[in-house]
């Protein structure tokens, strides 16, 4: 599994956000559409809400295999 620490300079960033700015995705629909089939986890539970507020000590895992974490 490959690790990336990203880090923010706000209160949280949203889920869609997160994965544009680490370039897991390369459009705000390519965020949706893997968020809406389950295959990202959020502190170790399938998260399908987009909007989703992740802020520093946050973890996002996508399909097992790229996890990001949220620093400050």
């Amino acid at each position: 599994m490959h690790r990336e620490e990203i880090r923010i300079h706000t209160e949280f960033i949203r889920l869609q956000d997160l994965l544009k700015f680490s370039g897991a995705v390369e459009t705000g629909g390519d965020a949706k559409l893997i968020i809406q089939e389950g295959r990202v986890k959020v502190n170790g539970e399938a998260c399908t809400m987009r909007g989703k507020k992740l802020r520093p000590g946050d973890e996002a895992c996508i399909d097992g295999e790229l996890e990001l974490v949220v620093t400050a």
